[in-house]
């Protein structure tokens, strides 16, 4: 063998050895993000947000996305993980803060970042940046992840990275961080009583209802209008702004419908979300972005053409899933995370048909029918969901997404029935508060469950407070009054 033959040999075994050691040295284990992301836990813990449910529950989804991501690149022989949008509302956290003094969250603000990263300790250093929180305390934790022991993966019930443990009393007087725990505790016992609060702010809600009505009005002409002009299925909006920001929304898109009438023609036959981003979503609808400038959502307009033959797609392989899943139905579950552009979700459905024609599946055409099933793409293991839907990860193999399904049939028609009758249940009982408590109207948040409005409602009944007649309820997770006059009443109120 030449000398320059053994010099490029050993120059081989040397280069191995250096990657070796450079990926030994990015290396992170489960326990070792828990303790490097616990400021981020801090300022994002969804117990933080109890006043806040809108942004409590985008901050739930998001730590789940995380934790999928996370799990993910732990997985042997994963080489790369889907890029993963993240959003959450941060706390700005003031240290050496005296709980008793304040008992309610202090400001937040929102933060949106991709992960593209390839390692534990990238994706770590990556969250904190994006965050504006300190990566100082990392670097402590890259040296201890280069023993043994601290390589071992972290094993337990649950996520995780989702919702961390509880921590010694003693971190949070050495850190000067509040306890959510000790925080939640002190808030329920300031809580008033609704008859009491009631009292205190029924006169504030019926002032604010009262004033305003003549924007309901325009908001209601409004939309009656560009529903009827345009065709329209319907407007939404994804988020819960006041009524003036939703006139104001409309009243941009009537302006744009004038200066520029041919490209709104494409809206024909489609359900408008206002939200934080222009496009389509995974279910077909047209998102408008509330802080994107005429010129953005006229260019979509033009664009929709493109979108239908994507949207088109998207059912033509739905249908093929289906089929040979023994016809269990892929849905979408609209939520207040981060939304699912369409081209995301046909490459999520693309991926996963692929594999499913890569393996043929024992599955009878009609013994999955009536089931319904979701597909994620920052998920590593499949899951029964407590509304009875699959949710599936889009790169799960075949044969073990078949032993599941079939395992989990019967408890998902369980799930399925049990979901329906507290459906029936609460649109009975809701029914009746309004009409015995003579509400103007009573809805309740998104997040709260079937399971909390249905006892709720129940003890509302009870109450029979005239303090409510003639208001808007709104049943949440705290006592508020909006700006519209919408009175906000936690679902477990104090009697």
């Amino acid at each position: 063998m030449s000398v320059a033959s053994l010099l490029r040999s050993a120059m081989r075994v040397g280069n191995r050895h250096v990657a070796a050691h450079l990926v030994h040295q990015r290396a992170l284990s489960g326990a070792d993000a828990i303790n490097a992301l616990r400021p981020f836990y801090f300022a994002v813990h969804p117990d933080f947000f109890g006043q806040h449910p809108r942004e409590r529950e985008v901050n739930e989804n998001s730590l789940k996305r995380l934790n999928g991501y996370l799990e993910n690149l732990q997985k042997p022989g994963t080489r790369s993980v889907q890029p993963t949008k993240l959003t959450f509302y941060v706390r700005e956290i003031k240290e050496k803060e005296d709980i008793q003094k304040d008992v309610l969250p202090p400001g937040f603000r929102s933060v949106s970042f991709t992960l593209q990263t390839k390692d534990v300790l990238t994706t770590v250093m990556d969250v904190l940046k994006s965050c504006s929180l300190s990566t100082e305390h990392v670097k402590e934790l890259k040296a201890s992840s280069e023993s043994p022991k601290s390589q071992q993966p972290v094993s337990g019930h649950g996520n995780p990275f989702y919702r961390p443990i509880k921590w010694d009393k003693s971190y949070y007087s050495f850190t000067g961080f509040r306890d959510p725990e000790q925080e939640l505790k002190q808030a329920k016992k300031v809580e008033p009583t609704l008859s009491l609060w009631l009292r205190n702010h029924e006169k504030e809600a019926t002032k604010k209802q009262n004033a305003s009505v003549p924007r309901r009005e325009e908001l209601k002409r409004l939309k009656k209008e560009l529903c009827q002009k345009f065709a329209l299925e319907d407007i939404r909006w994804q988020r819960s702004w006041g009524v003036t920001h939703r006139c104001c929304q409309l009243q941009s898109l009537s302006r744009l419908s004038q200066q520029n009438p041919e490209a709104v023609l494409n809206l024909r036959g489609h359900t408008i979300i206002f939200t934080d981003q222009s496009g389509m979503n995974a279910s077909g609808h047209v998102m408008l972005g509330t802080m994107d400038v005429h010129h953005q959502w006229t260019k979509l307009f033009v664009s929709l053409p493109s979108y239908r033959s994507l949207l088109q797609q998207t059912e033509w392989l739905k249908e093929r899933i289906s089929h040979v899943l023994g016809g269990i139905q892929v849905i979408n579950v609209e939520r207040l995370g981060p939304v699912q552009p369409i081209e995301e979700h046909c490459s999520i459905l693309n991926t996963f048909h692929k594999r499913l024609l890569a393996r043929r599946l024992a599955l009878h055409p009609r013994s999955l029918q009536g089931l319904a099933m979701t597909l994620e793409n920052d998920r590593s293991s499949p899951s029964l969901h407590e509304m009875g839907h699959f949710i599936i990860p889009a790169t799960c193999e075949p044969s073990r997404l078949q032993t599941f399904l079939q395992s989990m049939a019967c408890e998902a028609r369980q799930r399925i029935k049990h979901r329906n009758q507290l459906q029936k249940e609460e649109e009975e009982v809701l029914l009746h508060c309004l009409e015995a408590l003579a509400l103007r109207n009573l809805s309740k948040e998104p997040s709260v469950r079937h399971n909390q409005m249905i006892p709720c409602c129940r003890r509302l009944l009870e109450e029979r407070s005239p303090l409510m007649e003639g208001l808007r309820v709104e049943v949440s997770h705290f006592y508020s009054v909006m700006q519209d006059g919408d009175l906000c009443i936690p679902w477990d109120w104090q009697g």
